[in-house]
């Protein structure tokens, strides 16, 4: 299956997870779209400097995030920490995370939840 770029769904969510501002959430493909039964999400995330997604949990599913573009701010179970371009994150068993665009240019991140 190909999925062209301009064929993506893309949605605008307002304080997602209670952050700031708006995410653009670009679905790769959609869950009913992945015949397995492993991921749950699969999306490039785009916030614009300032915005963010808050503080949730993951306790039956696992996330990743992979910074394409800018710069973020992470809050990792209580631990805060910068990323950047190709750093990656992991947040599962019932661990908690949040991120947040610091830089000038909007952070680009391949998001991918997996079923634990």
């Amino acid at each position: 299956m190909l999925r062209k770029a301009d064929e993506m769904i893309k949605e605008i969510r307002e304080q997602m997870r209670g952050g700031k501002g708006h995410v653009e959430v670009n679905h790769i493909f959609k869950k009913d779209e992945l015949h397995g039964k492993a991921a749950r999400l699969i999306a490039k995330l785009v916030l614009n400097p300032g915005c963010s997604i808050g503080i949730h949990p993951h306790e039956n599913d696992e996330e990743i995030f992979y910074v394409l573009k800018g710069k973020g701010l992470v809050d990792d179970n209580g631990s805060s920490f910068e990323v950047s371009v190709g750093d990656a994150t992991l947040t599962g068993g019932g661990e908690t995370h949040s991120i947040e665009s610091t830089g000038d240019e909007p952070l680009e991140v391949i998001a991918v939840i997996l079923y634990s």
